[in-house]
């Protein structure tokens, strides 16, 4: 059984951080991540001649394993492991790695060796085998890689963050420089002058389609190691990874000059303050600085910035994430932002939103900087893309929806009002080379305007009905179905508030409105279903999802009251939750629906199976398909059995208290119980009289008392109330248990029916519950609830118009002074005068 992506994601995390201890987050991913390189490297790469790694005898990950348990573990790993390893491969340093034996990080004696032990252990798992690891981008280790570097990133902390730029804003960096449509070959080369973990310059690698040459440099040497490790796990052994503060001792040089690269990207740290330590800048060597001006001695953004434009060719494009006072502070750095616009180097600015990155939680931007025509440039591409997010815990995150956004605004130079336009050079002169995005786009959502003359006359004004156009234009008779005029310029509801939604609903045009949209998904449904169910094993799931996504973005474009880009996301939150599972088990095994049990051990390490499942095929889809009439059945089961439990709730609450007729039959929680409820009938039985009850039982037995037959013995013995809620109780709890008993049956039949099933599926069969059934119904589902978030949009708008001017003002007043006139009356009333 193949183990779920996001399932091996999780448990790695969850074990790694329960081993951490009171260690912190950014020292001990260290620890973790070079195990996870150790394993990645001894599975690809050990007795392979001609490796990109050599991997010497006795330094593998199985000769790390064999010393679990050993007192001097941490020492012999050190020894025997890291070293040799380091000596044998010249991308590698000793530096790179932790210390295994460093008793203030890892404890001292047991504690040390239980860690070290217990970490080797989670390492073990045989689903983290790299040794068929596919190259093309589909790898499991680079995104469990990705995973744990986030996770690590999100706990490390305000200060210890920074080594990792969030995957999302990687991607849109990869995409805006445009790497991917240039013919890229070997002879590429992409720079990233403060490197980091690697993951911003693998991104955009990853972009270029094929294999190119990438070089950062990191000042962190522990994270330096951690880059080196990353381009070797990621298929890029040849990458060049150097140690050392970029703008004093940059180490990628021609001759005395420094190396000029195709693309270069960048997350400096912002604002650094200590930019210049160990620099004169005014007699910098590589004339970084001549022609610019020099950056403010507490402010490095900029500093950065021109290493950027001095390390680019002259046809070269490159990105970096900057705060947002580069667009707008004053001085030194006004100079030299008029310089770089005048140059015509800035060819966009991005505006992210905030809380987006590790270590801050400031706004920033990212500055596309251009040479390639930059003489020939009119003007500046700007993109507000501060309110497009997510909340995910303590960060923002960009969704799929927003990175798409953001790359076809960029990419296709659109004109979109609040959102994106390109700005002259004209403009921008006129404000001082102030590049501060509020200054040209209004991303602002417009005011809801109070219109004085309907609060003051009443009725909704025209102009509010208007700006909904985009409604009108589908349904045009709708308007009218839902407004009248009242007088020029004002209008009134034409229905009932409870009736707007329903009035919607059931509208010619909008029910063929929603027909169409139906229609307009069944087509693309049709289409892609065919080609998912020919993929074969050994297809990339992310060339799937890529043809798949962009072919559903293209089919709602330009369509009315549909946002795009929400149908887009609808599709990439379920690949993430579910599709992309599926397809890698497809990818691997082909179409098999394999079952197993699920074995979950207690606390005493006992294991106990807990039933079985089916991964790809979860059994409501066998059920539906094969079984429809028997869980009909047991859904009328279950109807019954709710019926029951509400009628006993009923006659529970009625006689509840200690007053009620069954206050003698509940236990200590206060629960009505059948042996109680037995007990206190026997008790009344041989208080009463017992010739009556031996009748009143007969009468029982043959059928059930009667209301007439009731109201006789109430008048005989009026205590009989009792016996009849306890026998009404007795009645309704045994039907109960004997209904939650055929459910039980029925339900146990129907999973042995379904488990049985799965054995006999063919592959076709296998290929409609996959994809017509599980992911075509949901990405159905998903996207038909946009028709119902068009309807409760329109809904919620009228209703808050009519109610906003439903009562005029001289009403309001006139109530007012009513409520005041009577409540000085019940003040007279009661001696309260004034």
């Amino acid at each position: 059984m193949a183990l779920k992506k996001s399932e091996l994601y999780s448990s790695l995390w969850s074990s790694c951080d329960e081993l951490r201890g009171g260690m912190d987050a950014s020292q001990y991913k260290d620890y973790v991540l070079s195990l996870l390189f150790i394993k990645y490297i001894s599975d690809k790469y050990a007795g392979v001649p001609y490796a990109p790694i050599k991997i010497p005898a006795g330094a593998d990950f199985k000769a790390m394993a064999a010393l679990k348990g050993a007192t001097d573990i941490g020492d012999q790993i050190n020894k025997h492991i890291i070293v040799p390893l380091a000596a044998a491969n010249d991308q590698l340093n000793q530096a790179d790695f932790p210390d295994f034996n460093d008793a203030t990080k890892l404890g001292d004696g047991k504690e040390k060796v239980e860690k070290l032990t217990n970490l080797i252990a989670i390492f073990e798992n045989p689903a983290l085998d790299f040794s068929k690891n596919r190259a093309e981008g589909d790898d499991i280790l680079g995104d469990a890689y990705e995973y744990l570097m986030r996770h690590f990133a999100t706990e490390s902390g305000k200060s210890k963050g920074q080594f990792y730029t969030p995957a999302e804003v990687s991607r849109i960096m990869a995409q805006i420089i445009g790497i991917g449509q240039a013919k890229a070959s070997s002879d590429t080369t992409i720079y990233d002058p403060t490197c980091g973990s690697g993951s911003l310059l693998l991104k955009v690698g990853d972009e270029a389609g094929t294999k190119v040459s990438l070089y950062g440099q990191e000042k962190d040497s522990a994270t330096s190691g951690l880059a080196r490790m990353n381009m070797i796990l990621h298929d890029n052994p040849t990458a060049q990874i150097a140690p050392g503060n970029t703008l004093t001792d940059p180490k990628f040089k021609d001759r005395d000059a420094i190396k000029q690269f195709d693309f270069v990207v960048a997350n400096p740290p912002f604002s650094d303050k200590r930019w210049s330590t160990g620099l004169d800048p005014l007699h910098d060597p590589h004339d970084r600085f001549k022609g610019f001006g020099i950056p403010p001695g507490k402010q490095g953004d900029y500093a950065y910035l021109l290493h950027i434009v001095r390390s680019l060719k002259s046809t070269g494009s490159g990105a970096c994430i900057l705060p947002h006072g580069v667009l707008f502070r004053g001085n030194a750095e006004a100079d030299i932002r008029r310089v770089l616009v005048r140059k015509g180097y800035i060819k966009g600015i991005i505006g992210l939103p905030a809380n987006l990155f590790y270590g801050t939680g400031i706004p920033a931007c990212i500055v596309v900087v251009d040479k390639k025509d930059a003489q020939a440039r009119k003007g500046i591409l700007m993109i507000d893309a501060s309110q497009g997010y997510m909340k995910d815990g303590p960060k923002n995150r960009l969704r799929a929806q927003d990175i798409h956004k953001i790359v076809d605004a960029f990419t296709k130079a659109l004109d979109l009002p609040g959102y994106a336009r390109t700005v002259p050079y004209t403009e921008i002169e006129k404000n001082d080379y102030n590049l501060n995005l509020p200054r040209y786009i209004d991303s602002q959502k417009a005011e809801d305007r109070q219109d004085i003359e309907a609060h003051l006359r009443g009725g909704i004004p025209q102009a509010d009905i208007d700006a909904l156009s985009a409604y009108w234009e589908v349904c045009p008779n709708l308007k009218s179905a839902l407004f009248v005029e009242t007088r020029p310029g004002y209008v009134e509801l034409a229905v009932q508030k409870s009736s707007i939604k329903s009035t919607i609903l059931e509208h010619p045009e909008f029910t063929a409105f929603t027909a169409q949209m139906a229609a307009h998904f069944d087509s693309w449904r049709t289409k892609n279903a065919e080609a998912l169910k020919s993929l074969a094993a050994g297809f990339h799931p992310k060339d799937v999802i890529a043809d798949l996504s962009e072919g559903l973005l293209a089919h709602y474009a330009r369509k009315p009251l549909i946002d795009k880009y929400d149908v887009y996301q609808h599709l990439m939150d379920y690949w993430a939750e579910t599709m992309q599972d599926d397809c890698y088990v497809i990818a691997l095994d082909g179409w098999k629906a394999e079952t197993y049990r699920i074995i979950e051990k207690d606390k005493k390490g006992k294991e106990k199976d807990k039933g079985w499942t089916c991964d790809l095929i979860p059994k409501p889809y066998i059920v539906a398909r094969f079984f429809a009439t028997e869980q009909a059945e047991i859904d009328e089961l279950n109807a019954k059995l709710e019926a029951v439990n509400a009628a006993i709730a009923e006659l529970d609450d009625e006689h509840s208290g200690e007053d009620g007729l069954l206050a003698e039959c509940r236990n200590d929680k206060g629960k009505v119980t059948a042996a109680l409820l037995k007990a206190r009938r026997k008790a009344l039985k041989d208080e009463l009289d017992a010739g009556v009850f031996k009748r009143y039982d007969k009468l029982v037995k043959q059928g059930g008392a009667g209301e007439a037959i009731k109201a006789e013995f109430l008048e005989a013995i009026p205590d009989f109330q009792e016996i009849f809620v306890i026998d009404d109780m007795l009645k309704l709890l045994a039907e109960r248990d004997d209904l939650a008993d055929v459910i039980k049956k029925a339900e146990t039949k129907l999973d042995a029916a379904a488990y049985a099933q799965y054995p006999k599926l063919t592959e076709a069969e296998i290929k409609t519950l996959v994809v017509d059934d599980k992911w075509m119904g949901r990405i159905d589902a998903d996207i038909h609830g946009e028709m119902d978030r068009i309807n409760q949009a329109l809904t919620q708008r009228v209703r808050t118009l009519a109610e906003r001017y439903e009562t005029p003002m001289p009403e309001l007043a006139a109530r007012v002074a009513d409520l005041e006139a009577k409540v000085e009356g019940h003040l007279k009333a009661m001696g309260f005068a004034w």
